[in-house]
């Protein structure tokens, strides 16, 4: 079996103006899901759309503000985004799963790794996942933020061979579209130099958003394309390598799984701020950090807390996992290991 593919599709693609689901994009997209299934490589699915999806219920037409009214579109809609789905890969001899999925599963690493398996166990069923946010329980404190970066932590959960996010433009822009001047970007390195847009109305992303997991999933060794999702053919296309979209090559060699988990998925609670010769000794040593080369402690974190390790030019250039409590490494005592060599990743 191959590798999987991760697609992400955004509100906007998923919603109508009306409030309705988009049944020919998801057909479309149903279709090309199901010749790669056929053909060996497993799909994940990240859909947004419900939250758009429940708005009609509650007599709104655009997303409200209030964290009660949001939860309560999700639970309204998210019954009907899985049922759009069932229908369209229904249609195509396919079975459709649900994965909602916060924050912290994805931070706690049992919780990671047995979503992980569950996800494998779909992908040898032939069975598509349908991941969104769980955002009927979630909480401000403990969101992806939106389902970008939801996406980029699939595929790297998963260590997908490419990371889809398809969206309603053909890629990343230098700035709008549309207006003069604008030019589609066929490379992600120039990303940086774009105007990047914000949320639209349905949605929490943006292009902005779409960047910033596209550069996370490539910092994993995860290719990424950003395109326009809406056509009767884009998948095949860009997986053929076709110049479709903007696409965003890997970076260097991808880390271990826990690794990956560590870097991405495990939130920073505090910072180290680290002399010239405890920054050398991890970074070209590959040594632990000791207490005595920590200057000092940012924040409140207990052992087990992820924190990262800043040099003395105030640039960060690893994370790992806290060996004890903020007040304990900032006494700096000979012989405490602030963080253990095999619990840190640098970048």
């Amino acid at each position: 079996m191959n590798r999987p593919v991760v697609v992400k599709l955004g509100s906007s693609l998923i919603v109508g103006p009306r409030g309705r689901a988009r049944r020919t994009v998801l057909q479309a997209r149903a279709r090309e899901i199901a010749e790669l299934v056929s053909g060996g490589t497993p799909v994940c699915v990240v859909s947004s759309g419900a939250i758009a999806l429940g708005l009609s219920r509650l007599g709104l037409e655009r997303r409200p503000r209030n964290l009660p009214k949001l939860q309560a579109a999700s639970a309204l809609g998210q019954a009907r985004l899985q049922r759009a789905w069932e229908r369209a890969l229904g249609a195509e001899g396919l079975e459709a799963a649900q994965i909602l999925l916060t924050a912290g599963d994805v931070a706690d690493r049992a919780a990671y790794v047995n979503a992980g398996n569950t996800l494998h166990a779909l992908f040898d069923l032939r069975a598509v996942p349908i991941v969104n946010e769980n955002d009927a329980t979630a909480t401000d404190e403990i969101t992806f933020g939106d389902n970008d970066a939801l996406a980029a932590q699939v595929a790297v959960l998963v260590r997908a061979r490419l990371l889809v996010l398809l969206t309603e433009v053909e890629g990343v822009y230098t700035r709008a579209p549309g207006t003069p001047g604008a030019e589609l970007l066929g490379e992600g390195s120039r990303a940086g130099d774009a105007e990047l847009s914000s949320a639209s109305g349905l949605g929490r992303g943006g292009m902005q958003s779409k960047v910033l997991a596209a550069e996370m999933a490539a910092a994993a060794g995860i290719p990424t394309v950003i395109a326009a999702g809406a056509s009767s053919s884009v998948l095949g296309p860009i997986l053929a390598g076709e110049p479709l979209g903007t696409r965003f090559r890997p970076a260097g060699q991808a880390l271990s799984a826990y690794k990956l988990w560590l870097r991405f998925g495990k939130p920073v609670v505090g910072k180290l701020h680290v002399d010239e010769g405890a920054r050398r000794a991890v970074v070209e040593e590959g040594r632990s950090l000791l207490a005595v080369g920590v200057e000092s402690a940012e924040g409140s974190f207990e052992a087990g807390d992820a924190v990262e390790l800043i040099g003395p030019d105030g640039a960060g250039f690893a994370k790992g996992l806290a060996g004890a409590g903020t007040a304990e490494i900032a006494g700096r005592p000979r012989g405490l290991e602030a963080v253990h060599r095999d619990r840190l990743v640098v970048y």
